[in-house]
């Protein structure tokens, strides 16, 4: 698999590199929901794109949706504790995520689950990460975006509008934290404008899905 990403006029360079996290930014959403918001925090993020979509073993998957199986809208690669991770700048990632949120978390980010973005047609549903503990537990979900942004949208669970778009790729890293996962929802909505492809990479804690 090939995707043709159209390279950021701000990265490019192949050295691959974190910086620090203290420039997240926190912005509440209510009913004890936040999402901490870093734009830019991996370096070398095309040359990490590169690396992930043509090194990463991705896999379709199809699902039951209205009395038949359609194809889902993206491409999927996932890592269970204890694997490793298809780069290194992605065990380091998830250890200074873990460090970082220590105090807030109080337990380690230890799966990594990975969407192929391929094109606008490609897409997310409106969900919340609430399979295991996160069904009744505050819990946080990091996700670091390589490749052309698309919008995380998010709205209060029950439906409607968007309240919130956040576009994310060539770096950024978003933290969805306290309650979202189960009084908000999110999407990546299709897109009828020419965007390239984007890997998002989604850090868990153990027995949130």
């Amino acid at each position: 698999m090939r995707a043709h990403l159209q390279a950021s006029l701000f990265d490019q360079g192949d050295d691959i590199r974190l910086g620090p996290l203290h420039g997240l930014r926190r912005r509440e959403l209510g009913s004890g929901a936040w999402v901490d918001l870093l734009p830019g925090w991996l370096t070398g993020a095309d040359a990490l794109f590169e690396e992930l979509a043509g090194g990463v073993p991705w896999r379709a998957e199809r699902r039951h949706m209205y009395e038949r199986e359609v194809d889902v809208p993206r491409l999927l690669a996932f890592y269970r504790e204890g694997e490793p991770l298809p780069h290194p700048v992605l065990e380091e990632a998830r250890a200074a995520l873990t460090s970082y949120y220590a105090p807030e978390l109080g337990e380690p980010f230890v799966t990594a689950g990975l969407c192929l973005y391929r094109d606008g047609r490609d897409s997310v549903a409106w969900h919340g990460d609430r399979t295991g503990r996160s069904a009744t537990r505050d819990t946080m979900v990091a996700i670091l975006s390589v490749g052309d942004p698309r919008d995380l949208a998010l709205r209060p669970r029950g439906g409607g509008a968007a309240a919130l778009r956040l576009p994310l790729g060539h770096g950024d890293l978003v933290v969805m934290g306290g309650s979202c996962q189960r009084t908000w929802e999110h999407a990546i909505p299709k897109s009828t404008r020419a965007v390239g492809p984007r890997i998002s990479i989604q850090f868990r804690p153990r027995g949130v899905s």
